[in-house]
């Protein structure tokens, strides 16, 4: 727990929901965070948890390569989280330049920026996602970390680009010390990107959104509680400051390996809420959806990093919807 105090941590996709709970537990532990945001707002998890007030919030673009360079030089930043990025499926499909220009151009713009200017760095931890990978056959499944990625659709083949790209910089052409990390669906409190299913299908239990089913409800996936990333992430960067040469250039896939459709979470959310909308209906209409732009199949196990840091998934998924259920009644009920 003290590894972290006083140490200079620089997180993009600050205000995001995966980059908002990392923060929230890098303050609980001592560390100074500094944030890149692209500007203030009080309608994400950090705000409402209260922990901007405890960061140093940089406003500016993750492509902007002279800001990045005096934000790292400047602070003496020790750790980089890349979790920046453009993550919707969706919007990849309608706007694919937008999409390439923040996940492939923001992360090669960081890396030459930390490369000439913050040599010194000793964690730099990227998010890839199990996207990258592209389809493989369900007899394939879990996906493992020497797979070739293979991706077809604009959001995909951005991260598979970044994913690359990170790793050409850890190859001993320039010695970064780097992780990639893929991960399957994340979930729990503070998603608020209610395009994703498990936040849009607990808005609409509580009664609060209509729940727009984007595909057939057919697609198999695997769901990590946000809690469990962002406790695998802590010990990969601590891992790389402490024995760079087993850990640096090494990629880390993470799931529960405990598939699910999509169908059967969005059941379970409506169940766990309590509510009394007509399921049958809705699981009707998913089903009347024709499903585009998605991979059919995905989900992953955590083999490689339970015998690197003795990490496995802690949180029981029901548990988990549960926590993150109460999360969006309070957050909800207040805005």
């Amino acid at each position: 727990m003290t590894d972290w105090i006083g140490r200079n941590v620089f997180v993009t996709g600050v205000n995001g929901f995966v980059g908002g709970n990392l923060t929230k537990e890098l303050v609980s532990r001592g560390a100074n965070v500094f944030g890149l945001v692209r500007s203030v707002s009080e309608k994400n998890f950090i705000s409402y948890e209260g922990v901007n007030s405890k960061i140093v919030q940089v406003i500016g673009d993750l492509c902007d390569r002279d800001l990045l360079e005096r934000v790292l030089s400047e602070n003496a930043i020790d750790t980089v989280f890349h979790l920046a990025a453009q993550v919707e499926v969706g919007v990849g499909a309608l706007s694919p330049f937008t999409t390439w220009e923040t996940n492939v151009r923001g992360t090669y713009t960081l890396m030459e920026s930390i490369r000439l200017f913050a040599p010194e760095i000793s964690s730099i931890v990227i998010a890839s996602t199990d996207k990258a990978y592209g389809t493989y056959p369900i007899e394939m499944m879990p996906y493992k970390e020497d797979y070739p990625l293979k991706p077809q659709y604009p959001y995909d083949t951005s991260k598979a680009c970044s994913d690359l790209i990170a790793q050409s910089y850890s190859t001993d052409l320039f010695g970064m010390p780097i992780a990639v990390t893929r991960f399957c669906n994340i979930y729990g409190p503070g998603q608020l990107n209610f395009t994703a299913v498990v936040p849009d299908a607990i808005c609409s239990a509580l009664n609060y959104s209509k729940f727009e089913p984007r595909g057939n409800g057919e697609q198999i996936r695997d769901f990590l509680f946000v809690g469990d990333v962002v406790d695998l992430y802590m010990r990969i960067a601590e891992a790389l400051r402490s024995d760079p040469g087993r850990i640096r250039g090494q990629i880390f896939n993470a799931g529960t390996n405990e598939p699910r459709t999509i169908r059967s979470v969005v059941t379970e959310v409506f169940e766990l809420c309590g509510s009394n909308a007509d399921l049958s209906i809705i699981l009707s209409k998913m089903a009347e959806r024709i499903t585009t732009g998605e991979i059919d199949t995905q989900f992953m196990d955590f083999e490689k990093v339970n015998s690197y840091f003795d990490w496995s998934p802690s949180t029981p998924f029901r548990d988990g919807l549960e926590q993150t259920i109460l999360w969006f009644r309070n957050y909800l009920s207040h805005r």
